[in-house]
């Protein structure tokens, strides 16, 4: 009997994949674990092995499509077997499976199938809502039931319930200008592009927005001494320089002054628990152990891998973890394991000239440290020395004024005493 593939759960907070490039084609014959085609998530690209072997019989999307997670993306069976999805055997067939309409009219959600409940309605009867756009729609007040999906299937999911709640914006702002004709921004402006909010940079959007909008964020300022770390960087630059000169291969890796950072904050965050916490709404859940993540730009937008168990790493083996999760969140290859929640993060704009900025929490994460360029400065002693700019941001509702600023004092001592922090 025909089985179906489908769209893997690639993430927690996955909704749904783009199908980037197929790598079989219908009539082709297929084994379990073979790769059949290559998605992009909302995080990274990744390829999709085969879950059952066979003949493929048809492809249920195409190069560019959206598809929701455990939706079906492939039929395999025996040549000249049916390919109609419904008929599928096995736990995949019910993603396409309909409830049977055996409850009272009015709104209620069936138990989910595949990641999607099923609400009813007067006006649209049964509609499949995505467990995201549901909660989505609860948030803004709209019924999903009333929506068109543009999901497989007319699934409702999280795009349909945004483009709701812009429509109502829309018209109220019409509304208000009731005979205004639109203006044409090409007339206003010349040639324009659209380019679609999805993706990564979709992530980000909403990620960010509601960080700002349920978190109570405070930003929090001063400079670090930098001759610590620029004279260290400038030994390990030299020690690379000697052992390539002399073929050596087991010389120290680019240790980089923001490798130092990192593991300058990794050393104080446990003598912080306040800090190294999620805030959970009635909750706040303090770690023993540091997961630190560190932002990073790709060119399809920002990305926060995370060092597992930081404080436990010394300098070389933070170091050459952060060189291996950059490449492959660069690369476009990061996996969900390499980009789950941290604890904490870093991020660094100094390498672009920013001295000072204010970072976004990376909600449920209650503190983010922003690292700027150095910068000259006078120190305690009235000396101009180069300085590091550190700009924390908390959560005010689980971590008060003065107990960030000790822990931005401490981070910044253990920056100004770098060999000291070494040996703890």
């Amino acid at each position: 009997m025909a089985e179906t593939i489908v769209m893997p759960q690639a993430g927690n907070s996955v909704e749904s994949c783009i199908v980037l490039s197929w790598r079989v084609s219908e009539g082709d014959t297929v084994a379990e674990g073979d790769i059949i085609c290559e998605i992009e998530t909302d995080k990274a690209t990744m390829e999709v092995e085969a879950t059952a072997g066979g003949t493929v019989l048809r492809r249920l999307a195409e190069e560019g499509d959206e598809v929701p997670v455990k939706d079906p993306l492939l039929v395999v069976g025996e040549p000249g077997e049916s390919d109609d999805v419904t008929a599928s055997s096995g736990p995949q067939a019910t993603a396409t499976g309909a409830e049977p309409a055996t409850e009272p009219a009015g709104t209620r959600e069936t138990p989910e199938s595949a990641g999607a409940g099923v609400v009813r309605s007067f006006a649209t009867g049964e509609v499949r809502v995505s467990p995201r756009a549901r909660k989505r729609a609860e948030a803004l007040g709209i019924d999903p039931g009333a929506l068109d999906g543009s999901g497989p299937g007319g699934r409702v999911i999280d795009r349909d319930v945004l483009a709701a709640a812009e429509r109502g914006a829309g018209e109220a702002r019409g509304t208000e200008t009731a005979g205004a004709p639109a203006a044409d921004s090409s007339a206003v402006h010349g040639s324009y592009t659209d380019i679609a909010v999805a993706g990564v940079r979709k992530t980000i959007a909403t990620r960010m927005h509601a960080s700002l909008q349920e978190s109570a964020q405070l930003t929090l300022q001063r400079r670090a001494d930098a001759r610590a770390v620029q004279a260290y960087r400038a030994r390990v630059k030299e020690e690379r320089r000697r052992a390539e000169a002399a073929g050596r291969t087991d010389g120290l890796p680019n240790i980089t002054i923001n490798h130092m950072v990192l593991f300058a904050v990794s050393r104080v965050l446990p003598r912080f628990p306040e800090m190294n916490a999620h805030f959970l709404g009635e909750t706040i859940r303090r770690f023993a152990g540091v997961d630190l993540g560190f932002a990073v730009d790709t060119p399809k937008g920002l990305l926060v891998p995370t060092i597992r168990r930081a404080d436990a790493k010394s300098l070389t083996a933070l170091t050459e973890e952060t060189g291996a999760l950059g490449e492959r969140a660069l690369a476009g290859r990061a996996t969900g394991e390499d980009l789950a929640a941290a604890t904490f993060t870093v991020t660094n704009l100094g390498g672009l000239g920013i001295e000072w900025f204010t970072p976004v929490l990376n909600t449920p994460q209650v503190g983010i440290l922003g690292v700027g360029a150095p910068v000259p400065g006078y120190n305690e002693d009235g000396e101009v020395v180069p300085q590091i700019g550190l700009s924390l941001t908390i959560d005010h509702r689980a971590v008060d004024g003065a107990p960030g600023a000790r822990f931005l004092a401490e981070v910044a001592r253990s920056i100004a005493t770098f060999e000291l922090t070494l040996a703890q």
